[in-house]
C-alpha cells in the first residue's frame, strides 16, 4: 500500500513538472542528475550530498533509503523511484541556490550560451573560448574564477565539505560566465560578491 502511494506521489511530481528553460543544473545531462545517478549505482550518496546545502542533508538521505528499497521492485518500480530520487536532488539543489524549480529538462536540451561556453572551458580545461567572447576588462575576474575552480576540483568524494567548495565555485563561475554573455550587468555583479 506504502509503495504504490510513493509510486502515484512520484507519477503525479514527473507529471506536473514545468517546461520553463533555465539553467543546466536541472537537465537531465546537468551534473546535478550525473551525480544522482552515479549515487544510485554505487550507494554514496556523497555524489549528490556535495550538489545540496548540510540543512537539507537529512532529506536526501532518507529519500535514499527509500528509493533503494522501491528500485528492488521491478524494472517500473526502479524508472520511477530514479526520476523521483533526480527531480527531488535537483530540486532542493535549485533551492539551495535560490532558484525556482521547474522540472528537469530531457537529455538534448542546450542551455544558454554561457552556461554551455561555461561547461566546455571546464571539460576541455581551457579558456580559449570565453575570452574572445566577453568584455576585456572581466576577463581577469573570469580567469581567477576558472583556476578557483580548478584548484577545487579534484576533491576526495568521500569528503562532502571540499566537494560543497568545488560545487560553489562551479556555480559561481557559471553564473558569472552566463550573466557575461546575456549580458546582464546586475547578475554578474552579484555573482562576483
Amino acid at each position: 500500500m506504502k509503495i504504490n502511494i510513493f509510486l502515484l506521489v512520484v507519477m503525479s511530481i514527473v507529471l506536473l513538472t514545468g517546461n520553463r528553460l533555465s539553467a543546466h543544473c536541472d537537465t537531465m545531462g546537468g551534473p546535478v542528475v550525473k551525480a544522482s545517478q552515479k549515487t544510485l549505482e554505487t550507494g554514496n550518496i556523497n555524489y549528490v550530498l556535495v550538489w545540496v546545502q548540510a540543512k537539507d542533508e537529512h532529506e536526501i538521505k532518507n529519500l535514499l533509503e527509500k528509493v533503494l528499497r522501491v528500485r528492488k521492485l521491478n524494472d517500473e518500480a526502479k524508472e520511477l523511484a530514479d526520476m523521483y530520487f533526480f527531480e527531488t536532488v535537483v530540486r532542493v539543489h535549485r533551492m539551495g541556490e535560490g532558484e525556482p524549480y521547474t522540472g528537469i529538462k530531457p537529455v538534448g536540451y542546450h542551455p544558454d550560451e554561457g552556461i554551455e561556453a561555461a561547461d566546455v572551458a571546464i571539460e576541455k580545461n581551457s579558456l580559449t573560448e570565453i575570452l574572445g567572447q566577453v568584455p576585456e576588462e572581466r576577463e581577469n575576474t573570469v580567469k581567477e574564477m576558472f583556476t578557483d575552480l580548478q584548484s577545487k576540483m579534484n576533491y576526495d568524494i568521500n569528503d562532502v565539505i571540499s566537494g560543497r567548495k568545488y560545487v560553489a565555485a562551479y556555480v559561481h563561475f557559471i553564473h558569472y560566465v552566463e550573466g557575461l554573455f546575456s549580458g546582464e550587468e546586475k547578475q554578474m555583479e552579484e555573482s562576483h560578491h
